[in-house]
């Protein structure tokens, strides 16, 4: 169960509580954390908080494509997409998603999608419309190249309309598309901010979330 009050799940079907798939092979999953969210910095420190990120997805052999941080129903929050290798087969997983941070807890909107049989067309093609040595980039938000799968230009937004059914540009138009119909209930939106990575001691004391809190609503 989530603090999620309203999601708009147009297109999907539900797998088992909390995860929804839909035809063209995107996963859709919520997630609540009673945890100190882990991310390496607070939202105001957007360049921190994109180094972290990078190293920690490089670290576990994927990419960070991108870390913005935004809102959710007017809840501070930061948007990552991440590419990471299949590992059984060639080819990629695209992860979309929303963490929604307070003091001592998250939560999580996931889009991901996978590529099928053919792999590396979309790369291939703007590749060759830009030339290779346009086209593998320094990693924007880390010192050099961090690690895990390049950093390229083959991933940016402006390439997805060439490629509407690549699982990067469905990945990205599905988060675009639900994020402004999440709503949270008011008692998580209400919980002290989350101010950046700290030792748990360091925390004000939280009451544990009454019974009944975290709940769907109209999902």
């Amino acid at each position: 169960m989530t603090p999620i009050t309203s999601l708009d799940l147009t297109g999907f079907t539900e797998r088992e509580p909390g995860v929804w798939t839909d035809t063209a092979g995107l996963v859709l999953s919520v997630h609540f954390f009673p945890l100190i969210p882990d991310l390496p910095a607070a939202l105001h420190e957007p360049q921190r908080l994109g180094a972290g990120l990078a190293q920690l997805v490089a670290g576990a052999g994927g990419g960070l494509i991108e870390a913005v941080p935004g809102s959710v129903d007017g809840v501070p929050a930061v948007r990552q997409l991440v590419k990471m290798p299949l590992g059984s087969r060639p080819g990629q997983a695209f992860l979309g998603s929303w963490t929604v941070p307070r003091a001592g807890s998250s939560t999580v909107v996931k889009v991901q999608a996978a590529e099928g049989a053919t792999t590396g067309m979309r790369e291939a093609v703007i590749m060759a419309q830009v030339g290779p040595a346009d086209y593998f980039r320094p990693h924007p938000y880390a010192d050099g190249q961090p690690g895990g799968l390049p950093y390229h230009v083959g991933d940016h937004e402006q390439w997805d309309a060439g490629f509407p059914d690549h699982p990067l540009t469905l990945v990205r138009a599905a988060l675009n598309r639900i994020t402004p119909t999440i709503t949270f209930d008011d008692r998580f939106k209400a919980l002290p901010p989350f101010g950046g990575p700290a030792d748990p001691r360091t925390l004000p004391h939280l009451p544990p979330p009454k019974r009944g809190w975290f709940r769907r609503k109209g999902v």
